[in-house]
């Protein structure tokens, strides 16, 4: 009989566990790739102008997705493997002592979850790689031609990372109390109040005041390699609480539920754990 964990990490993404921003490292990528010489600064020209006109991150984060009107899904997942193959090869791809502790989480079978403002088209591969159990993120719209629509179902950004991450304890029966959460800005503040076991990486110094307050866990942000053994699947899971640690065991990709269905449809549902 499976049985199955009590508990779950919860990992912010970009610079908790990648050293990079994913969107906008996969966004110079794009605009690179597509000969849009002007693209990258376009768009960051306008979220930084955004940004300190005090426009809330979730808006900025819905603007962001609007460049990628048009484009056909199977393009964008294309482009973020290639991304991602690319950028897992730097010696400073990833934040160690976070990555370490993931290692660690998977080797006790604790269910993995990455919750992040990026989309499925950098995360999946990454998921892959890590063998992550669950995505929780920023779902692009997919018209009926199968492009994107420029819109989002929701930004998985500050309040919808909570609600997420306390969806995903109730639907799961796991234990609040035993759950870990990994974050690195104040707007993962939310999401760490929600978890036993919150720790900071970095030095935000809200966080960090926090993290004082509150006797939480510190971690630091060095960068250094990917330490994934890449000649064949992850080490088998062992441990006494496991969901189904097949090595094809599917990643879930689960956009949020708090808003109401669009006729649009979001970007997939499970990625399968292939090897890249």
């Amino acid at each position: 009989m499976t049985v199955r964990p009590s508990n779950a990490a919860f990992f912010d993404v970009d610079e908790t566990l990648i050293a990079a921003k994913s969107m906008f490292d996969f966004l110079r990528f794009w605009t690179a790739r597509c000969g849009d010489d002007t693209g990258y600064e376009r768009v960051v020209s306008r979220l930084r102008d955004m940004a300190e006109r005090g426009v809330p991150r979730a808006v900025t984060n819905r603007e962001y997705y609007r460049y990628f009107r048009g484009v056909p899904l199977t393009e964008l997942r294309a482009a973020g493997a290639d991304w991602y193959a690319r950028y897992r090869r730097r010696p400073d791809a990833f934040v160690t002592a976070t990555l370490d502790e993931l290692h660690r989480h998977r080797a006790r079978r604790t269910t993995i979850v990455l919750v992040s403002g990026s989309f499925p088209a950098c995360l999946e591969p990454l998921a892959e790689e890590l063998h992550a159990d669950l995505v929780l993120c920023t779902e692009p719209l997919v018209g009926p031609d199968g492009r994107l629509t420029g819109e989002v179902r929701q930004p998985m950004i500050g309040a919808a990372k909570a609600a997420a991450v306390r969806d995903v304890i109730a639907a799961r029966g796991l234990v609040a109390a035993d759950c870990y959460g990994y974050g690195d800005h104040v707007s993962d503040l939310e999401m760490l109040l929600q978890v036993g076991h919150p720790v900071v990486v970095g030095t935000d110094p809200v966080l960090l005041e926090h993290a004082g307050r509150h006797g939480w866990r510190r971690l630091p942000a060095d960068a250094g390699p990917v330490a994934v053994d890449d000649t064949g699947p992850a080490p088998a899971r062992t441990g006494t609480a496991a969901v189904d640690a097949a090595p094809d065991r599917p990643v879930d990709v689960t956009p949020d539920e708090h808003v109401d269905p669009t006729p649009a449809q979001p970007v997939g549902t499970a990625v399968p754990r292939t090897a890249t």
